[in-house]
């Protein structure tokens, strides 16, 4: 695939982006024998742009701006050149895969690096850091599609919901996370067991590793990623990581740890800083080399701690990580301050969507096929747009600083 635009500082960035999006959901399997009024493009960038713009009634309004006055935004801004409903909207995407629409996601972060927005989420070793963590987003006891997980309680009742892995890049200190393809937990063909968040996980190392090998990527997440099979697949696509390492999903590891602690073999290393009024101090331990399980062919790996005091001794941070890249009394800061980043899937990414305007857990359309996914994925790439925006569009960021400065009842969607 060529990339056929660069994300650069410049005021035409959007109108790049969105032709782009266009240029790929022109190419979405289109099921219709009869009515052909409304295309596959309008459906998808009508929906689209009620992501993009965080506005539910946007479709509606500029329906009747059509009507009125024979033009509107969505056709200026999006090249919407005929707005179906919400209902057209929906039936049109239900039958189309979000694998559809991903190489979108590819395309930005390739304009993103060509253009050097990515030399400033450069970290460890000079890599970028790719957290990944799941979340449910959508939940009924009622409606339910084929893409659904289900679960069946004791009492008897059934709860169908859909769940995704969502990888971001992001930087220790940066508040903006770069979205990439979405992995959902849906049930997979030829299977028995439910689908799962790590089975998830392998899947995207499967399908997208390869394509982001080359930028030098190290994968964060949490203690349910620290596990042998997940840590060898990361290896096996060539790929590093720093994950949670929890002492009670880790017996073995913390053993040896223990062992190698009471022969004084537990390098360490305290760091005393001053944060406001009081005194910190920052205490690393780390071990090269301990296995990461039990059993023969146990994988080793690269363990280290941190726990952080105050001057009145209330322990205020403690947490520990399992790494393959080597560790050292001169970088094993660098390493923890890269591990934590980890929360930024939650803080800068989960919460955004949950609580800026996404609505990420809002039922935009279930359908009977794929409507839930790629709807979801549109979102996810308004989101990314957005954060495309922020870093290199000067329009963009003159208008974000504009609507900070007045009252929030007279700022648009944007």
């Amino acid at each position: 695939m060529s990339f056929p635009f660069r994300a650069e500082v410049h005021p035409d960035t959007f109108n790049r982006l969105v032709e782009y999006l266009r240029s790929v959901v022109e190419r979405f399997p289109d099921e219709r024998t009869g009515d052909t009024t409304y295309s596959m493009a309008d459906a998808a960038l009508g929906a689209f742009s009620v992501f993009f713009t965080q506005s539910p009634s946007f479709l509606d309004f500029q329906r009747h701006l059509q009507v009125a006055k024979g033009c509107s935004n969505a056709l200026s801004l999006f090249g919407i050149k005929q707005i179906p409903t919400d209902n057209q909207t929906r039936n049109l995407l239900d039958p189309v895969p979000p694998r559809t629409v991903l190489p979108v996601f590819a395309a930005v972060v390739e304009a993103l690096h060509a253009g050097g927005q990515l030399e400033t989420y450069r970290s460890i070793n000079g890599d970028l850091l790719v957290a990944m963590d799941g979340t449910q987003y959508f939940s009924s006891a009622k409606i339910h599609c084929p893409q659904c997980s289900v679960t069946e309680h004791s009492n008897g009742t059934i709860t169908y919901s859909h769940s995704v892995v969502t990888p971001v890049i992001v930087a220790p200190g940066n508040p903006r996370v770069i979205p990439l393809e979405p992995e959902f937990i849906t049930p997979q063909d030829g299977h028995k067991k439910q689908d799962c968040e790590n089975a998830a996980a392998k899947r995207w190392l499967g399908q997208f590793a390869k394509r982001y090998r080359a930028l030098g990527i190290t994968i964060l997440g949490d203690d349910l990623y620290c596990k042998q099979p997940l840590c060898e697949a990361i290896r096996q696509q060539g790929l590093n990581f720093i994950l949670v390492c929890k002492p009670d999903s880790h017996k073995t590891l913390y053993e040896w740890v223990a062992g190698l602690a009471a022969t004084n073999d537990v390098p360490t290393l305290s760091i005393e800083r001053r944060q406001g009024k009081r005194t910190y101090t920052d205490r690393y331990r780390f071990v090269n080399q301990v296995p990461v399980r039990d059993g023969d062919h146990a994988l080793e790996v690269n363990w280290c701690e941190l726990s952080t005091t105050r001057d009145d001794g209330k322990v205020t941070y403690h947490n520990a990580f399992a790494t393959n890249h080597p560790i050292s009394a001169a970088n094993v800061a660098e390493i923890v301050r890269a591990g934590r980043a980890r929360w930024k899937v939650e803080n800068e990414n989960f919460n955004v969507l949950k609580n800026r305007g996404y609505k990420f857990e809002h039922n935009y359309g279930h359908g009977k096929q794929h409507l839930s996914t790629v709807l979801l994925s549109l979102l996810l790439l308004a989101f990314l747009f957005h954060t495309v925006l922020h870093l290199s569009c000067l329009v963009y960021q003159a208008i974000r600083l504009w609507s900070l400065a007045v009252p929030s009842s007279t700022t648009c969607g944007l």
